[in-house]
């Protein structure tokens, strides 16, 4: 049976060490205007696996700024991330296999006007490290 891992537990570190001047979470504050630029990663409740090992997780990536050209710069840069560096990487309790959009980044509508939302949907396949 797949063992399966805490995927925002494990990309929230990775992208906040990528992004040192950004705030990487699961879950937006109150005082998210003070807070950009953020990444803000959710698994999505879907996705399947091999039954043996392989996990196929869904995740949302949605950046944050102060603008609509700076929220893009920085989903392009996490969209780079998600599928090319994090595809064949590793830490001491996941491996990351095969990674892809299956959304691209695009606007996404957010009721605060002092900030814009562009997000994206990737798929991450994934195993504990044995």
């Amino acid at each position: 049976m797949t063992a399966l891992v805490d995927i925002e537990g494990e990309l929230i570190p990775r992208a906040q060490a990528r992004w040192p001047d950004a705030v990487a979470r699961d879950e937006l504050d109150n005082n998210l205007a003070n807070e950009l630029p953020t990444i803000q990663i959710n698994q999505i409740p879907a996705g399947d696996d091999d039954g043996v090992k392989l996990a196929r997780m869904l995740v949302d990536i949605d950046t944050y700024h102060r603008t609509r050209a700076e929220a893009f710069t920085l989903a392009r840069e996490v969209h780079r991330w998600v599928t090319g560096e994090l595809r064949g990487s590793s830490t001491t309790s996941l491996v990351i296999g095969r990674t892809g959009a299956l959304t691209l980044p695009a606007v996404r509508p957010y009721e605060n006007t002092a900030l814009r939302r562009v997000g994206a949907t990737y798929e991450i396949f994934c195993h504990p490290v044995s």
